[in-house]
């Protein structure tokens, strides 16, 4: 039985294998990020803090980006996501970030729930054929291949930066605090 503390975030075992920490933190991280981008409207997904212009709604599309990238075509072998294929992504390297402020807040989270679900299916497929030593689809670009471990672990480790990030610039927009 899952348990869900008061934001609605699942609760990481204190006592299982590897496999379920690593996924139980994975869940955990990305109820984080959910929380803090809810309930905004466009003006909140666009507000930024000091120096930075890293949005709340540049973060959804870009973990969205991510998402597909580590899981569905590393760990899947499938294809990106047709969006993320119509990008030039040499004339504007931070396309994902640099467009979200054209979309609004339900295209937003419409895109990184999507993509969030199609990484839990595909990531339970690969801890039934393998488990965590199972080698990813295909490649980086340098050539080397990520096991599925390594992507959790990376996967944890993106959640856990871009929600330092989220915590500031919630606070900043009306002032929501918490972990």
């Amino acid at each position: 039985m899952t348990v869900l503390d008061e934001q609605g975030r699942p609760e990481t075992p204190l006592a299982s294998g590897e496999t379920e920490t690593l996924v139980g933190f994975l869940d955990y991280h990305r109820a984080t990020f959910a929380w803090k981008c809810a309930g905004l409207d466009a003006a909140g997904l666009k507000a930024t803090v000091g120096a930075s212009t890293m949005t709340l709604g540049g973060m959804l599309k870009h973990l969205a980006k991510v998402e597909d990238r580590w899981f569905s075509h590393r760990i899947g072998g499938n294809q990106p996501q047709a969006l993320w294929n119509a990008v030039d992504w040499d004339a504007d390297p931070d396309w994902d970030w640099n467009t979200a402020a054209e979309d609004s807040p339900e295209q937003l989270h419409a895109l990184w729930q999507d993509a969030v679900s199609r990484s839990r299916e595909i990531l339970s497929e690969a801890l039934a054929d393998g488990g965590l030593d199972r080698p990813a689809r295909r490649p980086t670009g340098d050539g080397r291949t990520a096991s599925v471990r390594w992507i959790v672990m990376h996967m944890i480790e993106e959640y856990a930066r871009h929600n330092g990030h989220a915590d500031l610039i919630r606070e900043s927009v009306d002032g929501l605090i918490g972990e």
